[in-house]
C-alpha cells in the first residue's frame, strides 16, 4: 500500500509539472519596427540591411541595439518603450 501511495504522488507531481507554465519567456505587448519592418508582439532578435538602422520601440520592453547582426557583437544603446532613435552603427536589435 504504500508503493502504491508513493507512485501515484510521483506521477501527481509530473502531471503537474508537464501542465504549469513555461515561464516569463513572453512576447512583448505592441510594435517594434527595425529598420523597414514592423513586428507586433516581438520577442527575439531582428536584423535589418537599412542604414542608419531605425528603431521605433513601442512596445512594453526595452530594445536592445547590437552592433553585428543576429544581436551578436556590441550592445550599444536601448530605446525604451514609446521612444525612437536612429542608430548609425547598429545593426540588429532584441527585444523579450
Amino acid at each position: 500500500m504504500r508503493r502504491t501511495g508513493l507512485v501515484a504522488a510521483s506521477v501527481t507531481g509530473a502531471v503537474s509539472l508537464a501542465l504549469s507554465p513555461a515561464g516569463s519567456a513572453m512576447a512583448a505587448e505592441g510594435t517594434l519596427t527595425v529598420g523597414l519592418a514592423t513586428h507586433i508582439n516581438p520577442s527575439g532578435c531582428y536584423t535589418t540591411n537599412v542604414w542608419p538602422m531605425f528603431v521605433a520601440n513601442n512596445t512594453n520592453q526595452v530594445a536592445t541595439v547590437f552592433d553585428l547582426p543576429n544581436c551578436q557583437g556590441h550592445a550599444i544603446s536601448q530605446v525604451r518603450p514609446s521612444e525612437s532613435n536612429v542608430f548609425q552603427f547598429g545593426t540588429s536589435a532584441s527585444i523579450s
